[in-house]
């Protein structure tokens, strides 16, 4: 009979090559979760500096506000998912169906509720950020967050 492997007799064999699949496979998981988030983030903003700001939780379904501030024209653009609205009504309807698709995927999770992070710029005028708050108030959300640093 044709042997398969550690019959008593030796040590038996590590096999190397089904734990390397296994690692390429979390491997490409966790990157590609990783760039999903990334790519919500704008980085041409420049967050305002906090000396009380914390490390968001990341266990909570959201939806990532960028409040992009032109400082020539003085005028503020707001992004969402990559795409830029300049209408806050457009903006707010764009709130609700994300709120929509987010709380269908927490709903059996230990946190339900669905949020909106606003990342202004530093330099962004307060009615702006007011603006992107009251869009996200129309379109159901009631937990608001707003993103800063604690360093330069």
């Amino acid at each position: 009979m044709a042997g398969g492997g550690g019959g008593g007799k030796g040590e038996p064999e590590f096999q190397v090559a089904p734990m390397i699949d296994v690692l390429l496979v979390l491997l490409i998981f966790f990157m590609s979760i990783t760039s999903a988030q990334v790519l919500k983030v704008d980085k041409s903003i420049t967050l305002p500096i906090s000396a009380n700001a914390v490390k968001k939780d990341n266990s909570r379904s959201e939806a990532i506000v960028n409040v992009r501030w032109d400082e020539g024209a003085k005028k503020a653009t707001y992004i969402m998912d990559e795409k830029p609205y300049t209408d806050p009504a457009a903006l707010g309807a764009a709130l609700a169906a994300a709120k929509k698709i987010g709380e269908t995927k927490v709903a059996k999770g230990p946190n339900p509720t669905f949020r909106c992070v606003i990342r202004a710029d530093r330099l962004a005028m307060a009615r702006t950020v007011a603006t992107a708050m009251n869009a996200a108030a129309e379109a159901g959300i009631s937990d608001i967050s707003f993103s800063a640093v604690n360093r330069q």
